[in-house]
């Protein structure tokens, strides 16, 4: 079944607000520095999903019209520090997406909320930013409509929101800075077994933000889009991913990801090379595993030397293990890094049973 609608121009700013499809996420990434140099990188997420319609199966029985769920990171990219939260089920507050411009609240402290057009507020558990775009928005495909084969999808950013605030890092607040990304996506297809992808959004030294990716496993779509210095736009499917090595195998799920790529688009003559800070940065959401994480980025443009940062997320690789002991694991290892020794190690042995 193929799942399609006809194409309605996006219109800012009552497009950034949600729609009655069944599945959309507002999504932000950045990589920030502190005082001292340290570099950090964050992910910030906000979904809603109709959860009789979206195919999830851990979710479809959710009795809600709506679920709203969050994800969340935090990355000390020196350190290989990582940390995220979840929340498969969200509070959101009654007054989201009814205020002019887009605002959202949910689990009590989280926030997005845009205080003049394009420009943000972001608050979770890690962090509390401030973002200030200083281009318009990137329609992919110069449309914001793409064409995913099985289904269509709505699709803007914002590339290079200059970024300041706060990061929680062991209990303490480091003042950064750096710049963000932001995404806004939303589609009537469910989840489906071809939803598959290697995504990356770059932002380069000369100007040039361009996000690309290759999307689902037997059938592909492949896609580029760009905006330079001047807010100029281009996009192109003629996009080749190689992977290049670096493949990290989570002994969470038994997944395998691989780390480094090579992105060449012969369009515009870019030769790209990508590297991740981190390893360890596998998501895991019910039955849904992905890699989420900074990048480093270098090469060339039309012979000229250009380098960058970014992110990528991997999305498609099995799990290998069951759900069960998955989580299961999990809840040991909770158990076994509470500070009371006794109840934990009395509660691991419990466990033992379950194996």
């Amino acid at each position: 079944m193929k799942y399609r609608e006809k194409y309605k121009p996006i219109k800012f700013p009552q497009d950034e607000q949600k729609h009655n499809h069944v599945i959309e996420w507002w999504y932000f990434n950045g990589n920030l520095k502190s005082k001292s140099g340290r570099l950090f990188s964050y992910m910030n997420t906000l979904f809603a999903a109709k959860p009789k319609k979206v195919k999830i199966p851990f979710l479809s029985n959710i009795p809600l019209k709506t679920l709203y769920f969050s994800h969340h990171l935090l990355t000390d990219n020196k350190a290989n520090k990582f940390q995220y939260k979840i929340n498969p089920v969200c509070w959101v507050n009654h007054n989201s997406f009814t205020k002019p411009l887009l605002w959202a609240q949910y689990d009590n402290a989280c926030l997005i909320e845009e205080t003049s057009q394009f420009n943000y507020h972001i608050v979770n558990d890690f962090i509390d930013l401030n973002l200030e775009a200083s281009k318009q928005p990137l329609l992919l495909n110069k449309t914001g409509f793409l064409d995913l084969g099985m289904k269509t999808t709505y699709y803007y950013s914002l590339t290079n929101l200059k970024t300041k605030g706060i990061i929680k890092v062991k209990n303490k607040w480091l003042e950064v800075e750096g710049l963000s990304w932001m995404d806004h996506q939303w589609a009537q297809g469910p989840l489906m077994r071809g939803d598959k992808w290697t995504w990356f959004s770059i932002q380069l030294n000369n100007g040039i933000d361009m996000l690309c990716f290759v999307y689902g496993d037997e059938v592909k779509t492949f896609h580029a889009s760009l905006i330079d210095e001047n807010g100029k736009v281009e996009f192109t499917d003629d996009l080749i991913l190689k992977a290049k090595g670096n493949k990290y195998h989570s002994k969470e799920t038994g997944s395998d990801y691989y780390l480094n790529y090579e992105i060449y688009l012969p369009d515009w003559q870019i030769n790209l090379e990508v590297k991740s800070f981190n390893r360890q940065q596998e998501m895991i959401f019910g039955t849904i595993n992905y890699w989420e994480g900074g990048i480093e980025v270098q090469g060339k443009i039309k012979n000229k030397k250009v380098k960058g940062l970014g992110f990528m997320e991997l999305v498609g690789s099995p799990m290998k293990k069951s759900v069960y002991q998955i989580y299961l694991n999990k809840i040991k290892k909770e158990i076994l890094n509470n500070p009371i020794k006794s109840f934990s190690n009395e509660l691991a042995k419990q466990l033992k049973v379950y194996k």
